[in-house]
Parts: C-alpha cells; sequence; structure tokens
C-alpha cells in the first residue's frame, strides 16, 4: 500500500468503556509499532487528519486494526468512537513510523501509559510470535476499568511465563509513577531495548529513569504524536523559484542510491516524492516521525519540529518534511 486508500471496516472491538479497537478487512504490510494516519469527515472544513497506532501484529495472521480511545476535546476519537461500525469505510494513509524493534530477537523493556499501549502491544505481540528475546511490560493507567487489553496481557502472560513479565501500575493505587520508582523498576533489565509511549509526563519521566540507568541513546525510543493542523491528504507541494538556487542530496532508500539537485526552498520530502521516491510520511507538518532520517553529512535548517528532542537532534535524526538545505551538498541515511 503505498497511496491512500480506503479500507473497509470488519469489527469494532470495544476494549474498555472509552476505548475501541477498529479492525480492517483489509491485508497490507507493515511493521509493528507503526501507525495509519486516518481522514475523518468534518463538517466545518471537509476532513481532519489523525494518526492512530495498530495494535494488531503484522506476525500473527490476522486483520489489522488499530485502536482509538475517547479524549475529552478530541473530535476525531469521539467521531470514531460514535460513528464507525462494520462496514464503515475510512480513507487512510500508507503505515508508517520508525516505533519499531530492530530485531524481535532482542530482550524488551516496555513502558506504556494508558492508550499509549497501542503501538507497544503490537511490538509485545510480534515479539512473541516471531522472536525469541524476553519481554518485560510496564503499564500504568489511572484505574483498573482504564486497562486496555487487560484480558489480552492476562492470556499472553499466562501463555508465555518464561519470555513476557507485566508490570500494572494504577494511579488509584499507587499514584504516579516517580522517576525514582520507575528507576528502580528498570534497573534489573538495563540491558534491554526500551520502548515508551505515552502522555507526555510519563514518557519524560521513563526517559529520565533510563538515563540515569546509562542506557545509550540507540537503545531508548519514544512514541510522540501531536494533533495535526494541516491535512496530508489535501497538502499541496510549494512552488518554488527555481532561480534559487539548489543543493545535492545524496541518499539511499530502499537499497537504492539517488544523488539529487535539492532546491533551497523546496523540503526534502517534496522534492523526493516528487522524483517517485517511496518516502516515508504521514502528516507533514513536523508533528510526528514517520520522515525521520539520519544526517550524514552537511547543514539542514527545520522549519518546525514538535517531536524530535535534543538527544534526536544530537544523534543526527532530522525531519524530512520540514527540511531545508543549508549546505551545497548533504548527505542523508533512511535506517
Amino acid at each position: 500500500m503505498t497511496e491512500p486508500r480506503v479500507l473497509r471496516v470488519a469489527e469494532v472491538v470495544d476494549e474498555t468503556a472509552d476505548a475501541r479497537t477498529i479492525v480492517f478487512d483489509a491485508d497490507f504490510p507493515y511493521a509493528p509499532g507503526q501507525f495509519l494516519t486516518l481522514r475523518i469527515p468534518s463538517d466545518q472544513c471537509g476532513s481532519v487528519a489523525r494518526c492512530y497506532s495498530l495494535s494488531s501484529s503484522p506476525h500473527q495472521g490476522g486483520l489489522p486494526g488499530i485502536t482509538v480511545k475517547r479524549t475529552v476535546d478530541g473530535y476525531a476519537s469521539n467521531w470514531v468512537c460514535d460513528n464507525v461500525r462494520a462496514g464503515s469505510t475510512i480513507e487512510v494513509l500508507p503505515p508508517s513510523g520508525i516505533f519499531t524493534p530492530k530485531s524481535l530477537d532482542a530482550d524488551l523493556l516496555l513502558f506504556a501509559g494508558g492508550s499509549g499501549i497501542t503501538p507497544i502491544l503490537s511490538i509485545l505481540r510480534s515479539a512473541l510470535c516471531a522472536g525469541s528475546g524476553r519481554i518485560v511490560l510496564f503499564y500504568a493507567n489511572r484505574d483498573e476499568s482504564s486497562v486496555i487489553f487487560a484480558a489480552a496481557l492476562r492470556a499472553l502472560a499466562a501463555a508465555n511465563p518464561e519470555r513476557l513479565t507485566v508490570f500494572h501500575w494504577l494511579e488509584s493505587v499507587q499514584g504516579l509513577p516517580t522517576v525514582a520508582q520507575l528507576t528502580e523498576l528498570a534497573r534489573p533489565f538495563a540491558t534491554f531495548d526500551a520502548f515508551t509511549c505515552g502522555p507526555a509526563p510519563f514518557m519524560k519521566a521513563v526517559t529520565e529513569a533510563l538515563k540515569s540507568l546509562g542506557l545509550p541513546r540507540e537503545r531508548r525510543h519514544l512514541e510522540r504524536f501531536a494533533s495535526l493542523g494541516a491535512n496530508p491528504f489535501e497538502l499541496v507541494a510549494k512552488v518554488t523559484d527555481p532561480d534559487a538556487g539548489s543543493a545535492v542530496v545524496e541518499l539511499e532508500l530502499d537499497g537504492t542510491r539517488h544523488t539529487l539537485d535539492w532546491p533551497v526552498e523546496t523540503k526534502l520530502l517534496d522534492l523526493l516524492l516528487d522524483k517517485g521516491l517511496a518516502a516515508p510520511y504521514s502528516c507533514r507538518e513536523g508533528a510526528c516521525s514517520a520522515c525521520a532520517y539520519r544526517l550524514v553529512s552537511g547543514e539542514v535548517k527545520l522549519l518546525n519540529n514538535e517531536v524530535l528532542d535534543k538527544d534526536d537532534l544530537d544523534e543526527g535524526i532530522r525531519l524530512a518534511c520540514q527540511s531545508l538545505p543549508v549546505s551545497e551538498k548533504v548527505e542523508i541515511s533512511y535506517e
């Protein structure tokens, strides 16, 4: 699936009072931890776009599904939960995101807060099905009734007692987890690869805990989302001045090496798509990490960035949808 596509809904599963899994009657490739961007109809502006993680596993043979939790003022999440039924159709962009293990055989330390369990569960299911490592899940929620996938997690832990350990944390009982508490919980698993998804304060606390244990940046993975202001289904590439000058960009994508002239007023993602390259993307406004690449050499300017932190930037991670060339030559890598 390389272009926007209309998917038919096969089933809607109530997970909790305010969370539903939308199962699609479709078959397309995706990686554990990735997300879909949905076009949601709107009376005010025609449509809005929102990103929702796949909670299913591409390794289990079932139909793909996303899980959506209502938020108090969330137009899109409430529309999905109120209106989507079996037989409904939804337009989606291709699966995107880099929140996925390089190897499912790795030992994994997974942190989820609330609906952040969605991509984490996809990774967990995939690792149990197609991997061989140990998996430890720390799952924080407001109270027992808000635990999404409670029954599924019990079943997975019971079926895989040698490989899977699940720690539940309830704010109603234990309060919010502190950095010190998270540090002690993670300490026995400091050699594992860590993946974290949840509310921003939760992810910040987990990151501080993992840093205190010396986990290097390459073994700490975060999934962040911000509400999309623009609509990637309707965005048109900006027309640039051909006389403004250009740089040269070298990159490898899907195993093929490319050298391209890069006009200084053209965003990198627009350039790649215009050349017919299947570069990954979703929001096109710097609010997700789907188009992330590594800057190998040269210099670029980011017009907007809502998801990369200082560690990401120090590691050379940049966003193609917001990158303009600064140096005459730029080399990048898609990993």
